[in-house]
């Protein structure tokens, strides 16, 4: 059913029309550069989908996966600065919101061997109220837990220290299912490969780290542009195409390696 369901990626511009719509009338526009949400280009991924709407972030939710679609956050230096004074709280919860059957339940993830990765993180959660927000498992993949911890927590770090220094980023964040082999935990969906947008409204630049969900996995920067083109969901629509050519000079992180071998997955050519 899963392969059927992420396999191809034709445009059917006649049943995009009312999707766009709605992605491009943003319940929480304020997380979005230019107040306008992603909007998705491929149909498929549209089907089940439902808006929830945080304090600091937003998220676009799959009820076929049972994860974000997204999860965008206007990250501002001085929400960075509150974060840092709070103790992590730990306080994973389903999702109230939405329905029982097309939500992540603690359960999926028990004894999985993945972890509760989040898309937007804790670290950038400015009080208590939104810190327990970004817990929702609506705002979690299941995430192989040595790249959670040595490539991907280091992602997070290098744009906390990005938004101190521009002010303010627009960050979007979320999972991509390729290939035919994906796999999945509990009733959850199983990303191959994850993405981090950042945007520099003071630099007018966007670029994106891309890479696959296992250890030791390389990290790849690459322009927005691409990373539309692979996903099937256009992630900064208030841009110009020239902006999106612009690329944002994004830090080099330096994944720690490990001894874990890694998953065996099944690709197209991505980049063809």
């Amino acid at each position: 059913m899963f392969q059927k369901f992420f396999a191809g990626t034709a445009l059917v511009a006649g049943l995009l029309a009312p999707m766009l719509a709605l992605a491009a009338n943003s319940l929480c526009p304020d997380h979005y550069a230019g107040g306008r949400a992603p909007e998705i280009r491929n149909p498929k991924l549209a089907v089940a989908t439902r808006e929830l709407c945080y304090g600091v972030f937003g998220v676009m939710h799959s009820g076929v996966t049972r994860t974000p679609l997204w999860s965008a956050e206007h990250l501002r230096a001085e929400n960075v600065a509150a974060a840092q004074g709070l103790k992590r709280d730990n306080a994973f919860h389903p999702e109230p919101r939405l329905p029982r059957g097309q939500r992540a339940e603690l359960d999926d993830y028990a004894r999985s061997g993945y972890d509760r990765g989040h898309m937007t993180p804790n670290g950038d959660m400015p009080d208590r109220v939104t810190q327990r927000e970004s817990f929702t498992l609506a705002n979690m993949v299941p995430q192989d837990g040595d790249h959670n911890r040595h490539i991907w927590a280091p992602i997070e770090g290098a744009v906390r220290k990005m938004a101190k220094k521009e002010g303010q980023l627009y960050v979007i964040t979320g999972p991509a299912y390729l290939g035919t082999n994906v796999r999945k935990i509990g009733n959850v969906l199983v990303p191959t490969h994850l993405y981090k947008v950042v945007y520099s409204p003071r630099q007018g630049r966007a670029a994106a780290w891309f890479t696959e969900n296992r250890a030791n996995a390389d990290i790849q920067v690459i322009p927005v542009a691409e990373l539309e083109r692979i996903v099937g969901i256009e992630f900064l629509p208030s841009l110009t195409q020239q902006q999106k050519e612009r690329m944002l000079a994004l830090p080099r992180i330096r994944a720690k390696q490990t001894n874990k071998e890694p998953k065996k997955y099944v690709f197209p050519n991505l980049f063809s």
